[in-house]
């Protein structure tokens, strides 16, 4: 039989939290079991429909008493296979060595635990996690602004600005913006880009050609370090060979002045 859900004073339904209760002769409140029920069973449905429920992290391991399996695949404190054993057993094992047993392997038929400092083993892990974050290189896209009519110190400083931003592994998006009257001369604009790039030298891959979208021409650059780096070669080996030149040119001068 279905329950029949009455209506309060204002002739709304009543809330679910609300449904069990009445009040007594004496004016306190009274709970049914019955509205209880309901009102948990309506509340689970909830929590499971907008996944209220957290499921375990999976970086956490499962240690010493909180393993579930039966038996394990045990690994030694030195990592000497100890082969299958009950968990009692392991767990006995590894309190002998004052150490804790850790399932490393839960998806292994039978699950792989290993006998370990569990706290040593998470600062080693939080340390190596740390170390990966900082070394690792967040790419993103710069803007660099231009205009046609930019002066020598600003153009100098703004491409200073823009192989920093090459050097450090950013792409860069190169922005020549236009105003009023300037945008009858588009020329200037790429002018200005090709002096941009001329400016950052081989350390610039040109991604995006330049283009006019509305009052602003752009283009992307990204760095080309491997071209970067066979520059820098050429240019040190010009170098020592221009030394080596006037090596040769003043140790000839000094054998003329000795014959003389």
């Amino acid at each position: 039989m279905p329950t029949e859900i009455t209506t309060d004073r204002s002739g709304e339904r009543p809330h679910p939290a609300t449904l069990g209760v009445r009040l007594g002769h004496d004016g306190r409140r009274k709970s049914s079991a019955r509205g209880f029920v309901l009102f948990t069973r309506e509340a689970t449905a909830l929590a499971q429909e907008r996944n209220v429920i957290a499921a375990p992290r999976s970086d956490q391991h499962r240690i010493n008493d909180r393993i579930r399996a039966r038996e394990v695949r045990l690994i030694g404190p030195e990592g000497d296979q100890l082969g299958i054993k009950p968990v009692p057993e392991a767990l006995r094992l590894a309190r002998s060595f004052d150490l804790d047993l850790v399932e490393v392997a839960p998806n292994a038929s039978p699950p792989v635990c290993r006998v370990m400092d569990y706290g040593k083993f998470r600062y080693e892990e939080a340390q190596k996690a740390k170390e990966s974050r900082r070394k690792s290189v967040q790419i993103s896209v710069k803007e660099v602004k231009f205009r046609p009519k930019i002066g020598k110190g600003d153009f100098n400083t703004k491409v200073r600005h823009l192989v920093g931003f090459l050097e450090d592994g950013h792409k860069v998006k190169v922005t020549l913006q236009f105003r009023g009257r300037e945008m009858a001369h588009p020329e200037l604009g790429a002018k200005v880009l090709d002096e941009v790039l001329e400016a950052a030298g081989p350390l610039a891959r040109v991604d995006n050609q330049a283009r006019l979208e509305g009052r602003s021409m752009s283009m992307v650059l990204s760095p080309d370090k491997k071209a970067a780096e066979a520059a820098k070669k050429a240019e040190a080996a010009l170098a020592a060979e221009r030394q080596e030149n006037e090596n040769e040119l003043l140790g000839g001068e000094d054998a003329e002045n000795e014959n003389q």
